[in-house]
């Protein structure tokens, strides 16, 4: 951990942290000590990086997460994200997927590397993870990097999301429940094939739903999906369709969950901030 990186996170991020909320984490044992690995997460809050980030920091394990280009730009903080390592996306461009070989040359050299691969904030009216992009997938299985899940709730009664309010006082809880790391070992290598790709996707997802449902103390339905729920737009929570019956066209051979093709999930999976 470089002394910026410490500097910022112990300094300022964790204090800030402390003010507003009352963090608890678990399965900090579950943690890697050594070489990079892919921290995957799920995301109800413009919070929710900064929380996953301090179970990590805490643990002493310093984590790069990727980044929106806009981010880098804003004065004093796009210094904070530059100097202390972060990766810039930059979303909708033709250097959209820079980020991710970076992200690859930084696994590969021992780094750990966090990733919300929901893409953006939670859509969905129950506040449950959506199916995923495939951008962390598709970095494990070229890398053979393991993914440590982590599993979020309460940052979202903190700080709502789309403009909902930022609601420091009283403190709140947030519980952060770490689970042990996995690997994609299973769908080889091939990036091309799409099928298998989404199929891991589902796989992360799947691993992270069930760390969630641990902290909700309940059972999670099926993934809201964009493509089959409806889009509601930039800055808007979704509203759910009926389930579709089974089998359907919705449900991919791989599995339920499973999300569709799409030339968008080439497009990495941004934090700390992922309003699309």
């Amino acid at each position: 951990m470089t002394p910026f990186y410490r500097f910022a996170a112990r300094g300022a991020i964790i204090p800030f942290l402390k003010a507003v909320s009352k963090q608890h984490v678990t399965g900090v044992e579950n943690i890697p000590r050594e070489g990079g690995f892919i921290a995957v997460a799920n995301h109800l809050s413009n919070l929710d990086p900064l929380t996953a980030m301090r179970a990590l920091v805490d643990a002493d394990v310093p984590i790069y997460s990727l980044a929106k280009s806009q981010l880098f730009e804003i004065p004093i903080l796009g210094h904070v994200f530059s100097a202390g390592g972060q990766i810039p996306v930059y979303r909708g461009s033709t250097h959209a997927g820079d980020s991710l070989v970076e992200a690859e040359r930084r696994l590969r050299a021992g780094d750990p590397i966090m990733i919300f691969p929901e893409g953006t904030l939670s859509r969905d009216p129950l506040q449950w993870p959506m199916t995923g992009k495939t951008g962390a997938a598709r970095l494990a299985m070229r890398t053979g990097a393991p993914l440590l899940p982590i599993g979020q709730w309460g940052a979202q009664n903190v700080l709502g999301a789309y403009g909902s309010g930022f609601r420091p006082f009283p403190r709140k809880d947030v519980d952060v429940l770490i689970g042990k790391p996995f690997d994609l070992a299973e769908f080889g290598t091939d990036t091309s094939d799409h099928a298998v790709v989404r199929a891991a996707t589902a796989e992360i997802m799947r691993h992270i739903t069930e760390l969630v449902e641990q902290l909700r103390g309940e059972k999670a339905p099926r993934p809201f999906d964009m493509k089959y729920d409806g889009d509601p737009g930039k800055g808007n929570i979704g509203v759910r369709r009926p389930d579709p019956p089974a089998p359907s066209e919705y449900e991919h051979p791989s599995g339920p969950g499973t999300p569709p093709d799409n030339p968008g999930d080439d497009e990495p999976e941004t934090a700390p901030e992922q309003q699309s």
